[in-house]
């Protein structure tokens, strides 16, 4: 029995940013029609807390998809030149159960984060939106960029990072031009596009300077403890989620502004699914402000590992490696 590995780089070949927002869309509809197992993912820390390794598992149809995510999360990564989030997304066959696919996680990740956030602009945001600000310089910053360029026409790209040499590499690498901001507040003024892409523990964002009408992706901050908006930018805003059940457990951006008083648990509008499915109403006027709180769920990353295996296949993609022994030689006489 072999199992196909496919690279980081074969996994950026076969994902390109547009293809990854259908693909996205297509799972976060059929998720809220019925058609997933979405249990909340399991959680381990090192002692000293510097990192941890996450297991999340789940089941898709359509695209009839089996498998899971293990992902490790070292915070203080970037240091040292290497990604936050590391590790491998493993596609299962769904009549025998045999592993079909061992793919690199960091990019599918990257891109499927990103490309969610592109579903949830394109489907709330306002048409005109196009002056984009960037918080954090990262790889989301980076897939961000791709994701708010395949949906809106950009006017403007603004970047602030805590550290102005990232912010400033971003810049120079980006392939549209960028300004580099010497703070949060001075990015995010007027802007009608705010993507906040950090490893902060504290609010990098404050209701009071969002602009009316702007759109908000949050994508940093996935732990109860931690958040990037303050409690008056989740307040101030018309909320979507990508899961309702994570947030009301995993979410800090939101259990903070619950814990101060600001919200309840109805100020979350609904899932994107539903949103896609037309249940519910996102934006209703050109100067709400909408805010769209992304915690990453397994059906992402199965959606993009299936999409991803049949690209594979039939690219003739990826090395074939031998595994466990061929069913023939174990079956019962």
């Amino acid at each position: 029995m072999n199992v196909l590995v496919l690279s980081h780089t074969d996994v950026t070949r076969l994902l390109t940013m547009e293809a990854c927002i259908e693909v996205m869309a297509d799972a976060l509809r059929a998720t809220n029609q019925g058609g997933a197992v979405l249990p909340l993912r399991s959680v381990v820390w090192m002692p000293d807390r510097t990192g941890m390794i996450g297991l999340m598992p789940g089941f898709l149809d359509p695209p009839r998809s089996l498998g899971l995510k293990v992902v490790s999360i070292f915070p203080g990564n970037h240091a040292a030149g290497y990604d936050s989030h590391q590790g491998v997304v493993m596609l299962f066959d769904t009549r025998y159960g045999y592993p079909l696919a061992i793919m690199d996680a960091s990019s599918i990740t990257a891109i499927r984060t990103a490309a969610c956030s592109g579903v949830a602009t394109r489907a709330l945001a306002r048409d005109d939106a196009g002056d984009l600000a960037i918080l954090g310089s990262g790889v989301q910053a980076r897939t961000h960029l791709a994701a708010m360029r395949a949906v809106r026409k950009l006017r403007r790209v603004r970047v602030w990072s805590r550290t102005p040499a990232n912010a400033q590499r971003f810049a120079a690498e980006s392939p549209v031009p960028v300004d580099v901001m010497p703070s949060a507040r001075a990015a995010v003024d007027g802007a009608d596009l705010i993507c906040t892409t950090t490893a902060a523990r504290e609010p990098i964002l404050e209701g009071a300077w969002i602009a009316p009408g702007a759109h908000v992706n949050a994508v940093g901050a996935c732990f109860a403890a931690t958040r990037e908006l303050d409690t008056a930018a989740v307040a101030r805003a018309r909320l979507v989620v990508d899961r309702k059940e994570s947030t009301l457990n995993e979410s800090g951006d939101f259990l903070f502004a619950r814990r101060d008083g600001a919200i309840g648990d109805d100020h979350i509008l609904g899932e994107l699914g539903d949103l896609l499915l037309g249940r519910f109403a996102g934006r209703r006027a050109a100067d709400e402000i909408t805010l769209f709180k992304s915690l990453g769920i397994a059906i992402e990353d199965l959606a993009s590992a299936h999409y991803i295996y049949s690209q594979a296949i039939a690219q003739g993609l990826g090395a074939s490696v031998p595994l466990g022994p061929d069913p023939k030689s174990i079956a019962d006489p």
